[in-house]
């Protein structure tokens, strides 16, 4: 069976032991990549003294460089790769959309909306870098709260418009919408307010403190567990909601578990990383890509692995090794991820002749 989008059709994956030798390499370079994340830096430190790190006989220096600033924002990048891979994958589903994704649909907008409020809308001493315990919840939930009210709105529109380009048209509108609401927010804050704002939005992944992390990972966690236990229902909706339906799935139900999950993992992630683009757009397609296959019990893991693949790739492009100076991630995501949109409009153009 197919859907309506010629990209998103299920397909009969490969044979096990090809799908098999994919995820081993999967998870080879996602290993090296972790390592490579953790010894490569704008400072020069050989090999030798990072082990000597883990074995206790470092320099202080060394190990408070490592332990500190690497391995943190080693395992923030694997965290953010795997959040937005998984929602960007569902909400292609859900919404039977190849070029859905929390960043193109204004999801990420919505999340950055509630952060403002919470940054821009209170006082000075109430922003990311000194927010601690229950302050970090109330930045996380405050994001998905405003990811939340995002997805509504689109599914609401996406049920009575079912052209994909005027979906995203809207989804942009939206966006420009929530970031006209913020500028006129960041008007009205205080000088020290609207700095904290303006760098929170270059998208960060090693400023995180030891809380915020630990808040970070436990709340991806909690939705790459949904995520897991989901495919079965995302398999589903796949095929569209009139099968769905004949098979017994309570799609309302459904459509709040995933939305839910959704805005859990885009949320957590912009509310204290920023707003990180095309990751969630691009990895499911090479996930599909890789594996030949639609099937979520095989692109759910295979998408998580991608998704920290490339984001701890482009952690370490974005640190420039050798230099002093660091990219804005969002920049290096955006030079991986806009080819990859490229080729999905060309690709489906040249399928049907439309986009």
């Amino acid at each position: 069976m197919k859907t309506d989008n010629n990209i998103l059709a299920v397909k009969v994956p490969e044979p096990g032991g090809k799908i098999t030798t994919i995820f081993t390499l999967l998870a080879i370079i996602l290993v090296i990549a972790f390592i490579l994340d953790i010894f490569i830096g704008s400072v020069s430190i050989k090999p030798a003294e990072i082990l000597r790190v883990f074995a206790g006989t470092a320099d202080t220096n060394i190990e408070t460089i490592i332990l500190r600033f690497r391995l943190p924002k080693a395992i923030t990048s694997l965290t953010v790769g795997v959040a937005l891979s998984i929602s960007g994958l569902q909400m292609q589903t859900i919404f039977r959309n190849p070029m859905a994704g929390p960043y193109v649909l204004g999801v990420s907008s919505g999340a950055s909306l509630g952060v403002a409020l919470v940054i821009l809308g209170f006082s000075a001493s109430f922003v990311p870098g000194n927010l601690q315990n229950f302050g970090n919840w109330v930045l996380v939930i405050s994001a998905w709260a405003g990811a939340g009210v995002v997805m509504i709105l689109i599914m609401f529109i996406s049920s009575r418009i079912k052209e994909i380009m005027t979906i995203l048209i809207i989804g942009i509108m939206l966006a420009s919408g929530i970031s006209a609401i913020v500028s006129i927010m960041q008007y009205f804050s205080s000088e020290t307010m609207l700095k904290t704002y303006v760098i929170w939005t270059m998208g960060s992944l090693g400023n995180l403190s030891g809380g915020q992390l630990k808040v970070l990972t436990i709340t991806v966690a909690a939705g790459t567990i949904i995520s897991i236990a989901s495919v079965k229902i995302l398999n589903a909706l796949l095929l569209g909601e009139n099968y769905a339906g004949s098979i017994g799935l309570n799609i309302r139900l459904s459509r709040l578990l995933i939305f839910a999950c959704t805005s859990i993992l885009a949320g957590s992630v912009t509310a204290f990383c920023g707003p990180i683009g095309f990751i969630g757009i691009a990895v499911p397609h090479i996930g599909r890509n890789l594996f030949r296959s639609s099937d979520h019990k095989i692109l759910v893991p295979g998408t998580i692995m991608a998704g920290g693949i490339i984001m701890l790739i482009s952690d370490i492009i974005s640190q420039l090794p050798g230099n002093e100076n660091i990219l804005p991630v969002n920049s290096v995501t955006s030079l991986i991820g806009i080819p990859v949109v490229i080729w999905v409009i060309l690709r489906r153009r040249k399928e049907t002749g439309i986009f």
